[in-house]
């Protein structure tokens, strides 16, 4: 299966990006996730997107309510449509500590308890908060991760407040946590890819996603990883997941722009990894295109194993 990390769905223009158009709604993710990607020769879907709202929207605004309630409010949204489409998206709880931490941690508490929510996104520079010395409202929700399984997510790749370095506090004082680096250090204010490879390389819970890495650092970065520590996102909208893909494919390649990377370790990135973190099952690279083609479609899960083999 291919997993998207990092999805940010909105039946509203987001407060803070103010993109053109009409808003992104699930509904558009679903027809963009189904496209099919052409990815070494065989059609393939985006199986599942980890979905939330865009931060903006999760920053207190005149007329929004306060405490656990605006919470709820500002990820009303994601819980529809992880309700709706429980076999297409997962939950990503979107934690702003300015809500009151405790309310955020007893928050995430809920929507993992109530609504299979698996993940948790931090966004020091949305929110507004270092997060290297701002311990106390990290604290109360890592609790709630470090007990319930949740994987984080963090954005990174600019200042002042989002330097991967300055995640590594909290990250030493959970060490069986599991965190990624979203954006894998790299956004338009900033470049700290460097940083984050230090983190993966130095940290067995810490993780690198794929999406905004210069293309030439994912073939450098991933041959001194561990295979299991890169995954698959795109921050999409506004990111288009095709081109982020196709820069995961190219690692099938020879060197220098590939490492030549079997097929089941580009599923690994591809989706595997993120599987294996939020406890689902990894699947197999299609073998050709006939298999892809039946992978396109929600009916594959429920076919018989052999009928798949003999495809």
């Amino acid at each position: 299966m291919i997993i998207d990390t990092h999805m940010h769905p909105t039946n509203i223009v987001d407060q803070a990006w103010r993109h053109d158009g009409e808003p992104f709604t699930g509904e558009r993710m679903l027809e963009m996730m189904d496209r099919p990607y052409i990815i070494n020769g065989k059609p393939r879907r985006i199986d599942y997107g980890c979905i939330m709202p865009p931060p903006g929207n999760s920053v207190w605004q005149e007329g929004m309510r306060t405490g656990r309630e605006g919470i709820r409010d500002y990820m009303a949204y994601i819980t529809q449509l992880v309700q709706q489409y429980p076999d297409r998206f997962i939950g990503n709880f979107m934690y702003n500590p300015r809500f009151g931490p405790e309310n955020g941690a007893k928050e995430l508490e809920f929507h993992v308890k109530e609504y299979g929510y698996k993940m948790v996104k931090l966004h020091a520079n949305m929110h507004a908060y270092r997060p290297d010395r701002a311990l106390d409202w990290l604290r109360p929700v890592l609790r709630v991760c470090d007990e319930l399984g949740v994987v984080v997510l963090i954005h990174t790749g600019d200042g002042p407040y989002s330097i991967p370095t300055q995640f590594y506090p909290i990250i030493r004082e959970f060490p069986n946590v599991n965190f990624i680096l979203a954006h894998f250090g790299v956004q338009t204010g900033g470049v700290y890819c460097f940083e984050a490879l230090y983190m993966i390389l130095d940290s067995p819970n810490v993780y690198g996603e794929s999406g905004w890495l210069l293309q030439s650092r994912i073939v450098e970065f991933a041959q001194q990883m561990e295979r299991h520590q890169m995954v698959f996102g795109t921050d999409s909208p506004p990111n288009e997941p095709g081109m982020w893909a196709r820069e995961l494919e190219v690692l099938c390649g020879p060197p220098p722009q590939g490492m030549n990377l079997s097929e089941e370790d580009l599923e690994g990135y591809l989706g595997n990894n993120m599987a294996k973190l939020l406890d689902l099952k990894p699947t197999p690279p299609p073998r050709n295109v006939e298999e892809a083609e039946l992978r396109l479609t929600d009916t594959y899960a429920s076919l018989d194993p052999s009928a798949v083999a003999s495809a």
